[in-house]
């Protein structure tokens, strides 16, 4: 392939890249700034984690039905409108002085925001070649993690130089150009037939599109096994998360600014693991990133559930983010080399809804089994459920028989023949 042809190829891919990374950054600033707005207006900080249980109670009622409706309409479009649809409600937050209304607000923009990041996985699917996946995938990682970084900074400099409303402000300004940058993207729906239906959104579409979603996971049962043991991997990770600052204090006795420092060095480890990723990412299989990546991010939260030193959790942190850039990027790649595209959004809606229930669940029973038990208990015994979990996934990824599943043809053809 030639230069002219290599820059023709990414031209579009680029400017994904560019939206998405807009689009992150200002997420970072507007999650720190509403928990501060918060945090401001009642002084509780169960208010702030308040903010945490909306996000996955928004994406249950999401993806209920979202899938039905993200298959049959025009994706491109949907998501600048979704990103014009964020960007009122976001500008709409400031303007509340009610908790509640606050609340009621989060919960409409994470339920846009669900339906966004379903839709774009769609869309993504369809823009991107098979053989250009590997190394899309792992630029965006090395941007999620640019914007874990730097977000992060660019709202302290904000709250220097303004306040937290005007970093909200800033998102709102994120989303907005990021929608506009998604309307210069090609119409890939344009000349296609989208399936129809004669009737309105109902229980009975949505009826048929779970029951299409339960087929395919019947005759592609490996393909949603490693889906949902991903899936487990992220929840029993969100739930052990959702202790590790009570953890790092009460159990380790680190100092606000010791723990500061822990979470400096995860970031690390992020940006250090979507560095190597992005460069090595064509040496790397598929089955390996997911299979080796999830081992050694449930080894490094046994590390940091065992350790007993800020060394020694240091250094768990280290491996769990750096090695959750390749688990991450292997399974986005092995989702969309896997999943039809025509059914892509309402298998992610429904296992979406999975996981985000799964994530109530878990990390209510964490949360409680800390305060009632010990915390130091709860971690080692979320991490040893991980690495179990994780132990499985590698076998069942690396299985040589199943290699099929990972390689770089267009497997699209033969899930499709499954349907």
């Amino acid at each position: 392939m030639t230069l002219r042809n290599a820059l023709v190829s990414w031209k579009y891919p680029s400017i994904l890249l560019c939206g998405i990374g807009l689009s992150n950054f200002g997420s970072w600033v507007y999650f720190i700034a509403l928990n501060l707005i918060v945090l401001d207006m009642t002084g509780s900080v169960l208010a702030v984690a308040g903010l945490y249980i909306v996000k996955p109670l928004a994406a249950i009622f999401t993806n209920v039905w979202a899938g039905s409706v993200i298959d049959r309409i025009n994706k491109r479009n949907l998501m600048a409108a979704l990103d014009l649809f964020r960007t009122v409600f976001v500008v709409l937050l400031p303007l509340t002085s009610s908790i509640w209304v606050m609340y009621s607000l989060v919960f409409v923009i994470n339920m846009a925001g669900a339906m966004f990041g379903t839709t774009s996985r769609s869309y993504i699917t369809k823009l991107i070649p098979v053989e250009q996946r590997k190394r899309f995938n792992s630029l965006r990682s090395l941007i999620d993690s640019g914007a874990f970084l730097i977000g992060p900074a660019l709202a302290g400099i904000l709250f220097l130089i303004g306040t937290p409303v005007l970093a909200i402000y800033i998102n709102a300004a994120a989303l907005l150009l990021s929608g506009i940058i998604t309307l210069f993207m090609p119409n890939l729906e344009k000349d296609h037939r989208l399936e129809q239906s004669n009737h309105y959104l109902s229980w009975t579409i949505m009826k048929k599109d779970w029951g299409i979603v339960l087929d395919f996971s019947r005759k592609s049962s490996y393909i949603m096994l490693i889906y949902f043991l991903f899936s487990c991997m992220v929840v029993m990770e969100t739930a052990i998360d959702s202790q590790e600052a009570a953890f790092a204090k009460a159990v380790l006795l680190l100092s606000d600014s010791d723990y500061g420092f822990l979470v400096s060095v995860a970031g690390a480890g992020i940006i250090a693991g979507a560095i190597v990723n992005a460069v090595f990412i064509s040496k790397v299989e598929i089955s390996h990133m997911i299979g080796l990546g999830s081992l050694f991010v449930s080894i490094g939260y046994m590390i940091f559930a065992f350790s007993n030193s800020f060394s020694l959790a240091a250094i768990g942190f280290f491996i769990i983010a750096f090695s959750l850039a390749f688990a991450n990027t292997g399974f986005q790649i092995f989702y969309q080399n896997n999943i039809p595209v025509e059914i892509m959004g309402r298998v992610g809606s429904v296992f979406g809804l999975l996981e985000a229930l799964l994530i109530i669940i878990t990390t209510a029973i964490v949360g409680v089994s800390a305060h009632f038990i010990s915390i130091r208990f709860v971690v080692i015994s979320g991490s040893l459920i991980m690495f179990a979990l994780s132990i499985w996934l590698s076998m069942l990824s690396m299985k040589t028989s199943k290699s099929r599943y990972y390689s770089v043809v267009d497997v699209e053809i033969e899930a499709k023949e499954k349907m």
